[in-house]
């Protein structure tokens, strides 16, 4: 029923809060003061830790629940059904987000300016909030579209992680419902559930949260900011995706956004719960995290003897 995975799909992007127009315009020159403390966060960017994921099955997707509507194992939508083993070679996974530190650090090597929306919340949270540029260096990237996250792990030698690799490092082999297992989030494991009268973010830093970790070790594969993935997403995709390294649809209008963000409703962190957003979104509630294909093993012949 299209109109029916339409209408879905429109629920996640509000879900996520993607409600802002796209737009992927560079800002413009910053103020002195404003340009003295970018720079002073960006000094203070540090690069996450890397995860290896082992290769393997695992369980993606959600088995369909028709009677227990509120229950957290019902699914989201139909675009998470139908639930089955997909297998993934290893690779390696950013433990953190990456930092508003690294991504300012990376526009100034470029030498671009931060977009309009980025620039008026770090002045208003320095001015207004008296938020320190120590703090704000381990605040998670936002406002970032989604070439400029692939632009970034590019710069890393690194890539956009595959919906799949996503949703594995988040859940584990064993298909848990949130990062840390079961039970319903609450404020030790994820940024979640907030809301500002004037749609301020509240935010983490990308390494904290531990009691939240997924069963690899990543912080905040539920909260904090949702994440860009490389894949477009395809409202059907799980219906027909390859049982090995499915490598998302080849064409779309949106690209997937997993993880739910700080304003996100509990639905959202489920590690099955899908989204989207147009690729040139920007928004305070969407950042983004790193991957790495690992280096394929090659099987040499015995030596004569």
């Amino acid at each position: 029923m299209p109109g029916a995975v339409l209408l879905s799909l429109a629920a996640s992007v509000l879900a996520l809060g993607l409600t802002a127009a796209p737009d992927a315009r560079a800002g413009g020159k910053p103020s002195t003061e404003l340009a003295r403390h970018l720079t002073a966060i960006a000094a203070l960017a540090q690069p996450s830790p890397t995860v290896s994921i082992p290769e393997g099955k695992f369980i993606l997707g959600s088995k369909r629940v028709d009677d227990d509507p509120y229950g957290l194992w019902t699914q989201f939508d139909d675009t998470e059904l139908p639930q089955q083993r997909v297998w993934l070679d290893s690779y390696d996974m950013d433990r953190d987000e990456v930092s508003l530190g690294e991504f300012l650090a990376f526009l100034h090597q470029r030498k671009q300016h931060p977009p309009e929306e980025l620039q008026k919340l770090i002045w208003h949270v320095i001015t207004v909030h008296s938020v320190s540029d120590q703090t704000l260096a381990r605040w998670p990237a936002l406002y970032v579209t989604w070439k400029e996250a692939g632009d970034f792990c590019a710069s890393r030698g690194k890539r956009l992680p595959t919906e799949a690799e996503w949703e594995k490092a988040a859940r584990g082999p064993d298909g848990k419902l949130f990062p840390w297992g079961a039970s319903a989030p609450d404020s030790r494991l994820a940024m979640f559930g907030q809301h500002h009268v004037h749609e301020i973010p509240i935010l983490a830093a990308v390494d904290s949260h531990d009691e939240g970790r997924s069963p690899y070790g990543l912080h905040h594969m539920a909260g904090n900011v949702a994440e860009w993935v490389q894949d477009w997403f395809g409202f059907d995709y799980y219906a027909y995706l390859p049982e090995r390294n499915p490598p998302g649809p080849s064409n779309g209008r949106y690209k997937s956004v997993r993880g739910g963000s700080w304003k996100s409703k509990t639905i959202m962190l489920r590690t099955a719960t899908r989204g989207g957003a147009s690729p040139d979104q920007r928004s305070a509630t969407v950042g983004f995290r790193c991957a790495q294909s690992s280096p394929q093993k090659t099987e040499h012949p015995p030596r004569a003897k």
